[in-house]
């Protein structure tokens, strides 16, 4: 595989993997070695490859007699879950999206190209672009002949794929660690109720909206039953599927978790007597869609670091059929949440739902700042999991977090002093409400702090 940017400096990549280009470096893995190398590494253009050299006596050294054909096989020769394995070895901390020499550039979608010379592929090249066009990516996938000296025997179940797009790195590296072994529809070890989480956690940011999602579940976990219900269930917490169809996080005939939290912080914000309303993190668009539902918000504004986020909630807000009445009282841009923008200033509120969690711990400092130091709203509302509510997931670890991507979930006493420091800091008074059933033992799922302005400090 190679991964090559223009993006200037193209050098840069080699912060994102943490691996210098000067450097070529060997890996041990299960199936033999992998090899990083770096063709080119020029402040215009930047490729690093990742050669998997598969030892295919290893795939099969044990007790148990092995077949001639674990023995003679494609695997030394095609990009599979082997290589998905190897992927997440050498580049485990750019799929992360951990840069601390480089943490703004981690979040920002680059300029990206993506070359695998020899993919399986169950589904031939049309199936590439289902799964890949999705993720914004320009999708060419060239089949290879099964014998170019025979023409008349056709194509080969093998494909030559390049993927070109404006991509986030995590994001890239974690769209092939994902769908490698989707593609192949197999994987060469035993999968349990571990690769549920692998599976939520390389995917949490793009599989629950992604079309075939189902699709890609149900390969990825080879087709074991109990596994896909469980995938699909906690998918529930991604704050943009459908939520009559995924969450699982009530009583069957309940009214789901992700939509009880948009309509408890849409019912705030109207006792707030709010106006104009920013979506700090919106994502894809759950709660705007709610917010341009109700009159009594005229002006509503959706930030996003995610460029790919915003173009998904324009599109699933059907901005280009919408009239233009509607259209006037929303806008969608893309900012960091840690910078201060004065774009964020004279809204009544700014809401940020289930998005605190993604943060690393440190930089919630840095939010506090952009918020309630220089936006100032009149009115913040914050949702975020409840920690202590988590025993009642079935099929959730104990001491795993509800999504792949949450860095921290916080009890009721943490969310609370978080929220008066924070409050005490800047000028803001804080109350609580639950959001969903509110067990008395652990509390609701989810937490509701409102912040309420003071007017004199």
């Amino acid at each position: 595989m190679t991964l090559s940017t223009t993006h200037r400096p193209a050098t840069d990549l080699g912060y994102l993997l943490h691996k210098h280009p000067d450097k070529a470096l060997r890996f041990d893995v299960a199936a033999g070695a992998a090899h990083v190398v770096w063709p080119e590494a020029t402040p215009e253009r930047s490729t690093v490859a990742l050669l998997l050299e598969v030892d295919p006596v290893a795939l099969v050294r044990g007790p148990a007699q092995a077949s001639l054909s674990q023995y003679v096989n494609d695997r030394p020769y095609v990009a599979s879950s082997l290589l998905a394995v190897a992927l997440g070895k050498v580049f485990r901390t750019a799929l992360n999206g951990r840069c601390d020499a480089r943490p703004d550039l981690a979040e920002r979608p680059l300029p990206l190209e993506i070359r695998l010379p020899a993919v399986p592929s169950q589904g031939g090249p049309e199936l590439l672009e289902r799964l890949f066009a999705p993720l914004g990516w320009s999708v060419r996938a060239t089949p290879i002949p099964l014998d170019p000296r025979v023409p008349d025997w056709g194509a080969s179940r093998y494909v030559a794929l390049e993927l070109t797009g404006e991509v986030r790195l995590a994001d890239a590296l974690t769209q092939l660690y994902v769908l490698l072994p989707v593609l192949d529809d197999t994987k060469h070890y035993w999968v349990s109720q571990e690769e549920v989480d692998k599976l939520l956690r390389a995917g949490g940011r793009w599989l629950a909206t992604h079309p075939e999602r189902d699709l890609i579940t149900r390969r990825y976990l080879r087709h074991r039953r109990e596994l896909v219900l469980s995938a699909v269930g906690r998918l529930a917490e991604i704050d943009d599927t459908e939520p009559e169809t995924l969450d699982n996080a009530v009583a069957a005939g309940a009214r789901p978790l992700a939509r009880r939290r948009v309509d408890a912080v849409v019912a705030a914000l109207a006792a707030e007597g709010a106006s104009s309303v920013v979506d700090l993190g919106c994502g894809e668009g759950a709660l705007l869609r709610a917010l341009l539902n109700d009159p009594r918000f005229a002006r509503v504004l959706g930030v996003d670091v995610s460029a790919r986020a915003l173009e998904t909630a324009a599109r699933r807000l059907n901005f280009d059929r919408m009239s233009d009445h509607v259209r006037a009282r929303i806008e969608l841009i893309q900012s960091s949440l840690t910078y201060r923008d004065d774009r964020l200033r004279d809204y009544d509120a700014v809401v940020l739902m289930e998005v605190i969690e993604h943060l690393d711990p440190p930089r919630l400092p840095a939010l506090a700042r952009t918020l309630f130091g220089a936006a100032r709203p009149r009115t913040v509302l914050v949702t975020t999991p409840n920690a202590e509510y988590n025993v009642r997931y079935a099929g959730l670890r104990p001491g795993a977090f509800r999504h792949p991507d949450h860095r921290f979930e916080w009890t009721r006493s943490e969310f609370a002093q978080w929220a008066a420091a924070v409050a005490h800091e800047h000028g803001y008074s804080v109350h609580h409400a639950p959001v969903g059933d509110d067990d008395p033992e652990i509390g609701p799922p989810t937490q509701l702090a409102i912040f309420r302005r003071e007017e004199v400090r």
